[in-house]
C-alpha cells in the first residue's frame, strides 16, 4: 500500500492482511482498507466474517500473519507486544460488547480508568477540565449519566447506563481512535440510535476516528463510510448518510 501505510492522515491503513490462529486456515483476509483521520467508519457483515478479529488487529491485541496493519502512522505489524500495548493505552479507546466494566469501582472510577495507564490521556483530561474527575463527570453528563449515579458501582446500573459509562471510559483523554465492538446489541432501536448519536457527537468533539462494528446494516446511515466485511472487496464505500 505505497504512500498510505505510514501516512498519519490515514487513521487505519491495512494492506495484504491475512490472519489465522496457529497453523489453521485464514479467518480474515483483506487486500486493502483505509479509514481517514476523524472519519466515522461502520463495519458490518454476517456472524463469523471476522468483524471482532479485525478490531482486535486494529487495536494491536492480535498480530497479522501477513501484511500491514497501521494505525495513526504506526505499523503495528512490526512492533513488539509492549510497544503495541503503549500505542493502545495512549491512543485507542475501546467499547466492548459486554462493556467489561470493573464491578468494584464506582461509575466515575470506571470512566477514569484509562488515565491510570496512560500519562498522555491523563494529561489531556486534566488540560481539558482541570482534573480527571471533572473530565469524567463532563463526559458522563453528556452521555446521560447524572450526578446521582456517579458514585454508584456499575453493577447497580441498567444495561443502557453501563453502556454509557463504557463509552465515557473509551472517550476520556481524547484518544485519536475509538473502537466499538457491537456495543448496541442489547438495546432496542430507539436507544440504539440515541446512543450512537451521543457517541459520535462526543467523538467529534475530540476529533477522534471511530470504527464501529455491528451486525445491523441499517445503522450504516449514521456513519461516513460503510464496510461490508462479508464481501471479498472490503474497501470503504460511501454509506447513505446525509
Amino acid at each position: 500500500m505505497p504512500g498510505t501505510a505510514l501516512d498519519p492522515e490515514i487513521a487505519i491503513a491495512i494492506s495484504g492482511l491475512r490472519f489465522g490462529y496457529g497453523s489453521g486456515d485464514d479467518i480474515l483476509a483483506l487486500s486493502e482498507l483505509n479509514v481517514r483521520a476523524s472519519q466515522r467508519a461502520f463495519v458490518y457483515g454476517p456472524s463469523g466474517c471476522g468483524k471482532s478479529t479485525l478490531l482486535a488487529l486494529v487495536g494491536g491485541v492480535l498480530v497479522a500473519r501477513e501484511g500491514v496493519v497501521a494505525i495513526l502512522g504506526e505499523n503495528l505489524s512490526v512492533m513488539k507486544s509492549a510497544a503495541r500495548d503503549r500505542i493502545r493505552a495512549d491512543h485507542v479507546g475501546f467499547i466492548f460488547q459486554q462493556f467489561n466494566l470493573v464491578p468494584y469501582l464506582s461509575v466515575v472510577e470506571n470512566a477514569s480508568l484509562p488515565c491510570r495507564y496512560s500519562r498522555r490521556r491523563l494529561q489531556r483530561a486534566v488540560d481539558a477540565h482541570g482534573s480527571v474527575e471533572k473530565s469524567a463527570a463532563r463526559l458522563l453528563s453528556a452521555l446521560g449519566i447524572g450526578e446521582e449515579l456517579r458514585s454508584r458501582r456499575t453493577t447497580d446500573l441498567s444495561v443502557g447506563q453501563q453502556q454509557r459509562v463504557a463509552a465515557a471510559r473509551a472517550l476520556i483523554g481524547r484518544p485519536e481512535l475509538v473502537i466499538a465492538d457491537e456495543p448496541t446489541s442489547s438495546l432496542d432501536a430507539d436507544r440504539r440510535r440515541e446512543f450512537i448519536s451521543l457517541l459520535l457527537s462526543e467523538a467529534g468533539r475530540a476529533d477522534s476516528t471511530v470504527i464501529f462494528v455491528s451486525h445491523d446494516a441499517s445503522l450504516a446511515t449514521h456513519f461516513d463510510v460503510a464496510i461490508d466485511l462479508g464481501l471479498s472487496n472490503t474497501a470503504p464505500e460511501p454509506s447513505n448518510a446525509a
